[in-house]
């Protein structure tokens, strides 16, 4: 696209000051992408570092740095839902540190034939991974009450309803297929973009995008993979671009850290287990100014670290980090 803006790893500098110190130090990138996180490790004398990506053009330009790294750098095809497994595979035996960039790539949503943007037409597809359903296979059988409930869980879109009722009555004419024709959709239900406000289709993209690549459940796994191969005062740093994301990580970073449990004067204060990490921020890191002048695309993002304790791993609940479960219902108009 010749619109395209050049892809930026989004606080940079934050995130490897979160991870330090890095000399020497083996790290995972378990968001690879275009590797700027890798790169600017690898930089800073990380003696090996592990690049996951599922999207197999990431693994292609990994190979590329792979093959320039002189042994520093290896790329694993894969989720980072399994970070722990891919580390087991290349050897690993202590890891300093993960870092992990929730969400869609910058290249990913300019490369319209991916789908993952209203801004360019392309076939309706949004899958990171290449494989399984996608977007059109999506909105084209499953039940509209589904769909308005992807819409308003995912997207927290408020027209959810009106939204999927729509698409309902459009697909049963011919199958939408093209982002095009989704986003004219939203457009008849919602009206136009309106100068200085969020495009309408927004949210409901967003909502289908986490929907068809498990995005919330592969992070909640991903924490929990991370405290099972972090040693003690390994670094767990992780960059997220959207309230539901930044939500779960907050949860279990907050819940992971904590020493004392907030009782009341009618309840006793309960026992809790030891912490399985330490803050490295008391809140959320966020972009400085300057950085979103260069690039608009870190607005919304923030910053979540935590070091790692010498306690038991132990398994997360989704639903107290607040992780929809969803199954559709049924199938068909």
């Amino acid at each position: 696209m010749t619109d395209a803006a050049p892809h930026l790893p989004v606080l940079l500098d934050e995130v490897v000051q979160a991870l330090g110190p890095i000399e020497g130090g083996v790290f995972i990138d378990g968001t690879f992408g275009a590797g700027g996180y890798t790169r600017a490790l690898l930089a800073a004398g990380a003696s090996m570092v592990l690049g996951i990506d599922r999207d197999p053009t990431a693994v292609a330009r990994g190979k590329v740095l792979e093959a320039e790294a002189g042994g520093r750098f290896r790329i694993a095809h894969g989720a980072f839902s399994e970070l722990d497994r891919h580390a087991e595979e290349a050897g690993l035996t202590h890891v300093d540190g993960v870092v992990l960039d929730i969400g869609v790539s910058s290249m990913q949503i300019d490369e319209a034939e991916r789908g993952f943007s209203f801004r360019y037409d392309g076939p309706l597809d949004m899958r990171m991974s290449l494989d399984g359903p996608s977007a059109a296979d999506v909105i084209n059988t499953l039940d509209g009450r589904d769909i308005a409930r992807i819409l308003a869980v995912y997207g927290e879109e408020r027209q959810a309803g009106r939204i999927a009722k729509a698409i309902v009555a459009a697909r049963a004419s011919a199958p939408i297929t093209r982002t095009k024709e989704l986003v004219a959709i939203i457009e008849r239900v919602l009206g136009a973009k309106r100068f200085g406000e969020a495009h309408p289709a927004t949210r409901s993209f967003q909502a289908i995008r986490i929907h068809v690549n498990h995005e919330l459940d592969e992070l909640g796994e991903a924490l929990e993979a991370a405290e099972r191969l972090l040693p003690a005062g390994g670094r767990l740093v992780v960059v997220t671009f959207h309230s539901l994301e930044d939500r779960i990580v907050k949860r279990f970073i907050q819940e992971r850290s904590r020493t004392v449990a907030q009782g009341s004067r009618h309840l006793p204060e309960a026992t809790l287990p030891p912490a399985t990490f330490s803050l490295i921020h008391k809140g959320g890191v966020e972009p400085t100014e300057a950085e979103c002048q260069r690039n608009p695309r870190a607005r919304s993002a923030k910053l979540r670290a935590a070091a790692r304790t010498a306690a038991a791993a132990r398994p997360i609940d989704p639903r107290a980090l607040g992780i929809p479960a969803f199954q559709p219902t049924t199938r068909g108009a």
